[in-house]
């Protein structure tokens, strides 16, 4: 047997275990490798307003602890108007809901011909398997629901820990990246930090002007048609309809809908169809031109880059998806060569008129005539005699 063979079975060996551990500590810290990113791409929303108060002489984390106590007593304003909107909701619903019920109960006997009552279907209802059942899922699943809950405050807490130490010491972090890298390699990725805090301050820009435009629409909506508790729900549909993608729109205007039903049900279906309306204008219209001015981005490739985000990460990757690429395609066009292009009518979506001909074709086809006049001409001399 070869003196080498032995080495290298224990070096293919200790390759593939170190694989494998590879392998299981990166499906092990998936989840904090996600919240890190998170935080890394928060820091870089916030950036510019650090840096904006650490040039007036204000500390780096003493002006990240003021943006993240702004943040944090807006949210939780939001919160309590919205928890308290919603539980004053919740109780006339409860409270009106047998008048519901009677009024269905009446439009299915007089359209059917039935004889229902609702004391009936309240005694079949609570009779049957399916509510007891229901009951003990219920009962069994409060103990989930609180594991979620308490998880899901555990990495809130995780999130706002890092975000906050990228943006407080964010020259420490880019002196000691670019300590182990060449004055070369030094530029290029203080250039691609500075693209990417451009790209997200510009995204979460946009965002926060599209939130905006939004609520005061959905405000004069609701207004007009006199729903109670008006500007919390502008504020809802316009940040919900912004920061939460792809289900961020329905889930915005679900609950202006039950709002609106509770004082006239033909009011939901005027919200539903202005909601409709809105998203149209807003995806053809405002998003591209606020799109193009903050991210630079086309809305095709946009909607291909969440797409393809939710794919990879889920709910994260759909959020950061316009940043990343917005940041990649501006960072890379700087290493592509561009020309200019020509004046073809075909670059404009013009057709080629039919009786233009490519330049120096009418020049090769002369030519050719010329050769086979000669030929022709040469064949038809009399030739001397011999």
């Amino acid at each position: 047997m070869p003196r080498w063979l032995p080495r290298a079975m224990v070096l293919a060996l200790a390759l593939i275990a170190c694989f494998q551990l590879g392998s299981w500590a990166f499906h092990q810290l998936t989840g904090l490798l996600i919240n890190i990113l998170i935080a890394f791409f928060m820091a870089l929303a916030i950036e510019p307003a650090v840096s904006w108060m650490a040039s007036f002489g204000m500390r780096r984390g003493l002006a990240t602890g003021l943006v993240f106590l702004i943040l944090l007593i807006v949210s939780a304003g939001f919160i309590a108007l919205l928890g308290s909107m919603l539980a004053g909701q919740i109780i006339d619903i409860v409270e009106d809901f047998p008048k519901y019920v009677d009024s269905v109960i009446s439009w299915i006997n007089t359209t059917f011909h039935t004889e229902l009552s609702r004391v009936d279907i309240q005694d079949s209802l609570l009779r049957s398997d399916w509510l007891r059942k229901y009951v003990q899922n219920s009962a069994t699943g409060v103990l989930d629901v609180s594991a979620q809950v308490l998880g899901g405050l555990f990495q809130l807490l995780t999130i706002t820990l890092f975000a906050f130490y990228f943006a407080a010491d964010g020259p420490r972090l880019r002196r000691a990246l670019c300590s182990v890298l060449p004055p070369a390699r030094q530029a290029e990725v203080l250039r691609a930090w500075e693209i990417a805090v451009s790209k997200t301050g510009g995204y979460i820009y946009s965002r926060g002007l599209m939130a905006l435009v939004s609520g005061l629409a959905h405000y004069i909506l609701l207004e007009s048609l006199g729903v109670d508790y008006a500007p919390v729900l502008a504020v809802w549909v316009g940040l919900v309809s912004q920061f939460i993608p792809t289900i961020g729109t329905y889930l915005a205007g679900a609950l202006p809908m039950l709002i609106a039903f509770t004082v006239n049900p033909w009011y939901a279906l005027w919200v539903l169809v202005f909601v409709v309306i809105y998203q149209q204008f807003e995806n053809y219209v405002l998003q591209p031109k606020l799109t193009a001015k903050t991210v630079d981005i086309h809305p095709a490739v946009a909607f291909g880059s969440v797409i393809a985000g939710t794919a990879l990460l889920g709910a994260v990757g759909a959020l950061i998806a316009i940043p990343v690429i917005a940041t990649l395609q501006a960072f890379l066009g700087a290493y592509v060569k561009r020309y200019d292009v020509t004046d073809d009518p075909r670059v404009q979506g013009r057709p080629r008129a039919q009786g233009r001909r490519e330049p120096g074709s009418g020049t090769l086809l002369k030519r050719i005539r010329r050769l086979l006049r000669g030929s022709s001409q040469a064949s038809q001399e009399p030739r001397p005699p011999s």
